[in-house]
């Protein structure tokens, strides 16, 4: 019979039983179900619900579930149907009555709530820390190449010159960004649901201010149909966990153009490549190709949760059983990909003369080249057409704009002095970008000190 079969006068169809079952995905969550009970049977104990010798029985029994769970001697099971009710079953079992006693004043709509928010918690904890970490394999390759000139893109051509340092840099920016909605996802999640009952709060006398500190929670939800309906948090984390898969998705396609023959700027070490199975010349960057195909997924997981949730009116219902699913799988995904992700980054070679020689074709100094003409007082707009008309005549003669003679040079302008080569060598066109947030060796100091105070800053 099970814990809710008091109404039921048959016994559910093994179909219904095995379609209805979630142990399957949510028994994951057994320790933060027992840390939950033990909060629970605490509060009742202290309250005088139940008699303190049934709270001590309780806490002691839950304890020794836990201990066998987590070492293999219990077993959960789908004729229990989730965590919550094999939990109930395995402490009744130790402890006889006593175990009946502490699902008095709480529902498990309540305690599915308050187990999830404790478990994604612990996730958002871990995974913040993986961040960290590949910020800092992005760290140890900027400090190296912060004179490494290399063109910068827009429409994936070839644009201005900036230094791989500032590029790495941009990422590691925007997992800043990432740590941040991860953060605020937890600050807005730590509230603490139980005591909501299943859906109208109960009769007994209980404290939730007492369970929700002895869980870590800030406060207790305010209302208690929101506190077993809500999956806002959940939904809030797979958005943030989807952007931070665009941003590695975004890098895993820089990653895949800069190790194929055609850019050549850098090479990825043996440990984080594949080969093929046919043609024995083939180092495959499987490891950003699978970041960027999982991307799709985490996406995927989001689009469920909030297409599960769209039209559910208050309270609780069973269509949330599908949020455990899609926002375990988006975790585990992140949490796989982040740590690969950033031993690909560490062990990966960068080719610096390959990047300069790509610099150095492209014009990416023909801006420099009009801001020196405007420097000398020509008007910009005049100085962008002068240089757009070197630009012409080089490309048709396969030269650079520093392979222009003076004489050249002057007979579109009178302005070009002997100081224009300078202007126009692209190590000096990334030096003078010294504005804040650039290229310059000194931004990218700048950029990368305060880098490593955030690190330490969210590592607290």
């Amino acid at each position: 019979m099970k814990l809710w079969g008091g109404r039921f006068q048959k016994e559910t169809d093994s179909l219904v039983n095995d379609f209805n079952s979630s142990i399957q995905f949510d028994g994951r969550m057994y320790k933060e179900d027992i840390m939950g009970s033990l909060a629970h049977a605490a509060m009742l104990g202290h309250r005088g619900i139940i008699s303190p010798e049934d709270a001590a029985a309780i806490d002691k029994g839950l304890r020794e579930v836990l201990a066998d769970i987590e070492s293999g001697r219990a077993e959960l099971t789908s004729d229990n149907e989730d965590i919550h009710m094999n939990v109930e079953t395995l402490l009744t079992a130790k402890i006889g009555d006593a175990g009946k006693r502490l699902h008095t004043a709480r529902s498990r709509n309540d305690q599915v709530a308050v187990d999830l928010r404790l478990y994604l918690r612990h996730e958002i904890a871990a995974i913040k820390g993986e961040i960290l970490d590949l910020q800092g394999a992005i760290l140890e390759q900027a400090r190296q190449h912060q004179n490494t000139v290399m063109p910068g893109y827009t429409h994936l051509q070839r644009a201005q010159p900036i230094s791989f340092a500032q590029h790495l840099l941009a990422y590691g920016a925007m997992l800043c960004r990432d740590v941040g909605r991860l953060e605020d996802c937890g600050r807005r999640m730590n509230e603490c649901p139980l005591g909501s009952g299943a859906l109208a709060g109960t009769t007994y006398p209980i404290d939730r201010w007492e369970t929700a500190r002895a869980l870590g929670f800030d406060r207790p939800m305010g209302n208690s149909l929101d506190g077993v309906s809500d999956r806002d948090y959940a939904i809030e984390l797979l958005s943030a966990l989807s952007t931070l898969m665009m941003h590695l998705s975004r890098f895993s396609e820089e990653i895949i153009l800069w190790c194929s023959w055609e850019f050549k700027f850098i090479e990825l070490d043996d440990g984080y490549s594949t080969g093929s199975s046919i043609m024995p010349q083939k180092k495959n960057p499987d490891v950003a190709e699978l970041v960027r195909g999982k991307t799709g997924r985490v996406y995927g997981d989001l689009m469920s949760l909030l297409t599960a949730m769209k039209g559910l009116p208050l309270a609780y219902n069973k269509d949330m059983q599908e949020d455990k699913e899609p926002v375990f799988d988006a975790v585990d995904t992140v949490k796989m990909c982040l740590p690969v992700f950033a031993g690909m980054l560490r062990t990966m070679k960068v080719l610096p003369e390959n990047m300069r020689a790509a610099a150095g074709r492209g014009f990416i100094n023909a801006t420099d080249c009009a801001d020196y003409l405007t420097k000398k007082g020509m008007p910009f707009r005049d100085a962008y057409t002068v240089t757009g008309r070197l630009v012409a005549q080089c490309a048709a003669q396969g030269r650079t704009l520093e392979e222009l003679t003076l004489v050249e040079l002057r007979e579109v302008s009178p302005l070009f002095g002997e100081d224009v080569y300078e202007a126009l060598k692209l190590e000096n066109c990334m030096a003078l970008r010294s504005s804040y947030g650039g290229p310059a060796v000194e931004e990218t100091s700048r950029q990368i000190r305060e880098l490593e105070e955030f690190i330490k800053e969210h590592q607290a």
